[in-house]
């Protein structure tokens, strides 16, 4: 006898984000009734495709596509292909969205909203699934807070009329003083909005102006500093446990996947080397 598969659903608050309700849902049966959300529906289709009413039309979402509901507007959800779909899903409320243009200052009289129901951004929903993906693996705050600055610019600039940004000028005081708060806790690393109240700058303003400065946006900046000492510790004969803890890497796999990545070689062939010399 054939089984009807299995629907798949995790629903969580990402913390680092200001507890941004996450959704990452596998359906194959499951119909949503006529809703609305106080906040916005982003969702982006994985697999599989959508179907759903919203402004008065049948809409059609393929995998790949991004899914912008307004507050307050009414909509429905089905399947529209035989194995159903997959999708990664976010509902933060407005101001989620109009913080992150009022810390670039820029002007909006009105909260943002999307005029299509379905868009074809290949670039923007990658970059949602990745942010999505950082909170689900529980990355860092600083990384979490960095990377959702930068996808919310992309997405209302492209889809909600809001004007450019000016280039983000010099702070090398507010820098100097970052890289050196991150240096002083590499293990327990500030989040972006610890980061940006300590040097007096806005978050966004500040992992701008910091990328700007160092050609890399805080967490990988960080993630340098880690490796460098990293590579200090096993030249003094620290095993690699040891550094992995000492440096706040999850476990030994992490730091051995990291190191790897940037150096070709394992942390505990990079200590017996240096060891036997």
């Amino acid at each position: 006898m054939k089984t009807s598969p299995q629907e798949q659903t995790r629903f969580w608050q990402a913390s680092a984000l200001g507890d941004i309700e996450m959704l990452r849902a596998r359906y194959f049966q499951q119909r949503f009734a006529p809703h609305v959300h106080e906040g916005y529906a982003i969702t982006i289709i994985e697999s599989g495709a959508q179907r759903f009413w919203h402004r008065g039309a049948e809409h059609l979402a393929p995998a790949g596509s991004v899914v912008l509901i307004n507050p307050d507007e009414l909509h429905t959800g089905a399947k529209a292909h035989a194995q159903g779909w997959r999708y990664r899903g976010y509902y933060p409320q407005a101001e989620r969205i109009t913080s992150v243009l009022d810390e670039l200052g820029l002007k909006h009289d009105i909260v943002p909203a999307f005029d299509g129901s379905v868009f074809h951004d290949p670039q923007l929903a990658q970059a949602f699934i990745a942010v999505h993906r950082l909170a689900e693996e529980g990355a860092s705050a600083l990384q979490q807070q960095s990377a959702w600055r930068e996808v919310v610019l992309m997405l209302v600039q492209r889809h909600a009329r809001v004007r450019g940004v000016a280039a983000a000028g010099q702070e090398p005081g507010a820098v100097a003083r970052a890289k050196e708060l991150l240096d002083s806790r590499l293990a327990y690393p500030p989040s972006l909005e610890e980061l940006a109240t300590a040097v007096g700058l806005s978050p966004f303003h500040f992992a701008r102006v910091f990328r700007q400065a160092t050609g890399l946006p805080p967490h990988a900046w960080l993630k340098q500093r880690r490796l460098r000492r990293a590579r200090e510790l096993l030249k003094r004969d620290c095993a690699p446990f040891t550094v992995a803890f000492e440096l706040g890497f999850s476990d030994q796999s992490h730091l051995n996947r990291q190191f790897k990545q940037a150096y070709g070689v394992t942390p505990g062939e990079y200590r017996k080397a240096c060891v036997a010399t």
